[in-house]
This record gives structure tokens, C-alpha cells and sequence, in this order.
């Protein structure tokens, strides 16, 4: 009868704590309940929707929603052009230095006089002159020719032109010596940071990048961003060296910008191991995250409840049919939610691709709220006598109720 009146007590006493935890609201924990997430998000994949606070969508991880994942979603050097074919051609430009040589057909004409001797051959070469900040270049008795932005071969047929009716079936050759205007600049993370000259041949975006004596950091953190007048985009460098169609022909006054990206991510909660965490030199699924992160710990995680914060692209989200209306700006806060209690989603989660700055919360299971609350009022009613060993009569019902 003892026996049984104890174990009666312990059942009544977990009933009315649990019915007070209930209401309760002022538990310590280390992040938003699990009950709370799947409440106010607004907008779900498997039920209603609910508006409140900041808008999220919440997606369970599934084979449905796995493929949306599977890699980042990265920028392109595609829409700057020269990616394929033949080198651009480059116009002269303000400050080039050019060599400009005019040939006769016979002396006797308007630059080789008809004595002319022993000369090696029937041409003249100009002094080395600067496209001026007007754009042109002075040749005698032809005047200021416009030579900026211009290419080198319409700049000589203009030349020609102008000196067909004075000098005897001329011809002309100009020589950059100095192509001032067709530079890229390279900064950031390279051994040698400089502007670099484009030669007619052309230079893709690898090549200035060696030319400035290659990166300082390791690759696969180290990101390309090239920007063309007015517009930039950001590549990885491993996508350059991977993808050749990526890395374009550069163009004069373009800017490449050489930056390590220190990729990291957080696991809060019931893990293993809170804190920040370094991709280093990987790329991280997400089981790989969590188990660097000390995996899930068996005395306070709910399995059932590992989320994963993350901004994904609108266009993501609503290609797996979801109502975005109600979101602003081309990214959606979306929460995914891992119920590892699943075998089969240990296979989902190590084909889930990590990305830089996500954020892993493993929530706490309900029993573990529960014995806080136990704790609290052993610590409040401990000068009472005989509360010690009713708070110790209520860790044995739960425990017996967790057998």
C-alpha cells in the first residue's frame, strides 16, 4: 500500500506541475520553442498560414524540398560578355602612347624627298605622342586626327585619307608603345596588387589575376567580384578554375577584387557544442555541421526539432509552389526543419549543402523543460520542510513515467 500510495503521489504530482508548465512562460531556455516556431511562422509548406512578427517561411526537410538545396545559388560573370569566340578588340584610348609610321610608294612624294639616297626604305616614323585629353593625335599635313576610342585600324585608314591627295599612295602603320587606357585594375587579396595592361591578344579574368602574382589565401574561400560600368558580380575563384566559361575577357578600366570570405556558421541550443563554427577548408553538409558541432546532446535535444535559419532566394521558395506575397526584397527568411527521430533523414541531411553564415538551433526536448521547472521550485521551497523530498519523489515519477 505504501508502495503504492508513493507512486499514486508521483503521478499526481507530474499531472499538476505539468498543467502549471503549461501556462508557464517564464522558463529559462536558450531559444524560441519549437511550438512557438511551428505557430507563428508565416508561411508553411504542410499547414495553415499565420502572420506575426518577422515573416518566415517554415519547410519541413524532405525528398520534396532536398533538391531546391542541393547547391547555392551563385552570381555569373555570363552577362558581361566575352566568354566565348576571339579576343574583344581594343580601342586606343585618352593617355595611350602611339608610334605613327607613313609609307610612300616612290620618293619624290610628300615625306621622301626625291633625293633621297641611300635611305632603307621609303617611310618616315613620327616621334612617340600621347592621345591628348581631346582624344587625337597631330600627324603633318593631315592635322588633328580623333584617335580615342577609336580602333587602331580606322584611326590609319583616316590617316590614309587625309594624305591621299598630297603624298604618293600612302600607307600607314601606328604602334601602341604604351596602352595606358587599357588597364585592369587588380586589388585585394594577390601577391602583387597593380593595374594590369590588356594586349591585343586579350587577358581573361585568371590571367591578370596571375599577372598580379596570385592570391594570398586558400581557394575555395576566395571570391572574384569584377566590376564593367556600373555593374558588378561575385564569383567564387574555384568556380573560375572550374567553369571555363566563367572566366571571360576582361575589359579596359575593369576592376577585379580579390576577397577571403571567412565562411562560418552557428549551432545554438542542444548541441553538442554552441558557438561559431569555420567551414575552413570544406564545404559542409548539413550532418557534417551538426556533428561538428558535437552532434545532438541525449540529455536535452528533441531530434525531431533541428532548424536550420537561412535568407533564400524568393525564386527558390516559390518554385517549390509557395505564396511569397507577403515577403519583400528578393529573399525569403525560411526556417528548415530536420526531424532526425526520421532514418531516413540522416541520408537527407548529408546532401543538404551548408551555406556561409546559416544558422543550426536544435531545441530542447519537453522533459528537459519540465525538470527546469523542477528545479525552480526545489531552489524557491528549499527552506520548507519536507519540500526536498517531494521534488525528489517528482524526478522519480518522471523518471518513471520516461520508462
Amino acid at each position: 500500500m505504501g508502495c503504492s500510495r508513493i507512486g499514486s503521489t508521483r503521478v499526481a504530482i507530474v499531472v499538476a506541475l505539468t498543467t502549471i508548465l503549461a501556462s508557464c512562460t517564464s522558463l529559462p531556455r536558450s531559444g524560441p520553442d519549437h511550438k512557438d516556431v511551428d505557430r507563428d511562422a508565416a508561411v508553411k509548406v504542410t499547414t495553415k498560414e499565420r502572420r506575426v512578427g518577422i515573416d518566415y517561411a517554415l519547410i519541413d526537410l524532405s525528398k520534396n524540398v532536398l533538391p531546391y538545396f542541393t547547391s547555392p545559388q551563385p552570381t555569373s560573370f555570363k552577362g558581361f560578355g566575352g566568354g566565348r569566340g576571339g579576343a574583344p578588340e581594343i580601342p586606343l584610348g585618352y593617355g595611350d602612347v602611339v608610334q605613327v609610321a607613313i609609307f610612300e610608294a616612290q620618293s619624290g612624294g610628300l615625306f621622301i624627298p626625291s633625293d633621297a639616297g641611300s635611305r632603307p626604305g621609303n617611310y618616315i616614323s613620327l616621334p612617340e605622342q600621347t592621345i591628348d585629353r581631346n582624344g587625337t593625335i597631330t600627324i603633318p599635313y593631315a592635322g588633328r586626327v580623333p584617335a580615342a576610342g577609336r580602333l587602331k585600324e580606322t584611326v590609319e585608314q583616316d590617316v590614309e585619307d587625309r594624305l591621299a591627295s598630297r603624298a604618293i599612295e600612302p600607307q600607314v602603320v601606328i604602334t601602341t608603345t604604351s596602352s595606358r587606357s587599357s588597364q585592369v585594375a587588380v586589388l585585394g587579396d594577390v601577391n602583387n596588387p597593380q593595374r594590369v595592361e590588356i594586349s591585343p591578344a586579350g587577358e581573361r579574368v585568371l590571367d591578370v589575376i596571375s599577372a598580379a602574382g596570385g592570391l594570398t589565401t586558400n581557394n575555395i574561400e576566395t571570391n572574384v567580384t569584377l566590376q564593367r560600368r556600373g555593374k558588378t558580380a561575385t564569383v567564387a575563384y574555384n568556380t573560375l578554375l572550374k567553369n571555363p566559361a566563367e572566366n571571360i575577357y576582361v575589359a579596359p578600366d575593369d576592376t577585379i577584387s580579390i576577397d577571403h570570405e571567412r565562411r562560418t556558421y552557428l549551432a545554438l541550443g542542444a548541441a553538442g557544442v554552441s558557438g561559431r563554427f569555420d567551414f575552413e577548408e570544406s564545404n559542409l553538409t548539413l550532418g557534417e555541421a551538426i556533428a561538428k558541432a558535437g552532434g545532438l546532446r541525449d540529455d536535452r535535444a528533441d531530434p525531431a526539432q533541428v532548424l536550420l535559419y537561412r535568407l533564400v532566394p524568393k525564386k527558390t521558395v516559390e518554385a517549390m509552389h509557395v505564396d511569397t506575397t507577403r515577403f519583400a526584397g528578393d529573399a525569403v527568411p525560411v526556417i528548415v526543419r530536420a526531424n532526425m527521430r526520421d532514418p531516413a533523414t540522416l541520408f537527407a541531411v548529408q546532401q543538404f549543402k551548408m551555406e556561409d553564415k546559416d544558422i543550426i538551433y536544435i531545441s530542447n526536448s519537453d522533459s528537459v523543460e519540465l525538470v527546469k521547472f523542477l528545479d525552480i521550485v526545489n531552489s524557491v521551497s528549499s527552506t520548507v520542510s519536507g519540500v526536498t523530498d517531494d521534488a525528489r519523489d517528482t524526478r522519480n515519477a518522471v523518471q518513471d513515467l520516461g520508462n
